[in-house]
């Protein structure tokens, strides 16, 4: 966790923001190609200077959409040794859970951590 949030209590515009982080992970339903990636890159770039806990959610929700596409990909590739059909629906469905339970965290102002997640964006 990061220092400068120890014992900040986000306003109701931030935690709004934060949980739109993890929700718009869900813009890869869209059809939009990475959609998932590209929803919480924009609210983290756009919103990353106006509040400390929307750059930290939005960054953890990032990480875990990387995360989830790369363990994707793996899966799909591991459904030639027939692994990869389990695989794909055990990501799939911690997918969406993941990222309800990251967004219903952040509406109500806590700093939540996806477990297993690759920090890839610092």
């Amino acid at each position: 966790f990061d220092v400068k949030l120890e014992g900040y209590e986000p306003d109701n515009k931030e935690r709004s923001m934060g949980m739109l982080g993890h929700l718009a992970g869900f813009a890869g339903l869209t059809g939009i190609p990475f959609g998932n990636i590209l929803g919480p890159f924009l609210v983290y770039i756009l919103k990353r200077d106006e509040s400390a806990f929307v750059e930290d959610q939005a960054r953890e929700a990032l990480n875990f959409q990387l995360t989830m596409t790369l363990a994707a990909i793996a899966s799909a590739i591991l459904m030639v040794v027939l692994i990869g059909f389990v695989l794909i629906f055990a990501v799939g469905i911690w997918w969406i859970v993941g990222t309800a339970i990251g967004a219903s965290k952040a509406n109500k102002g806590e700093r939540y951590r996806y477990p297993f997640t690759l920090r890839l964006v610092k």
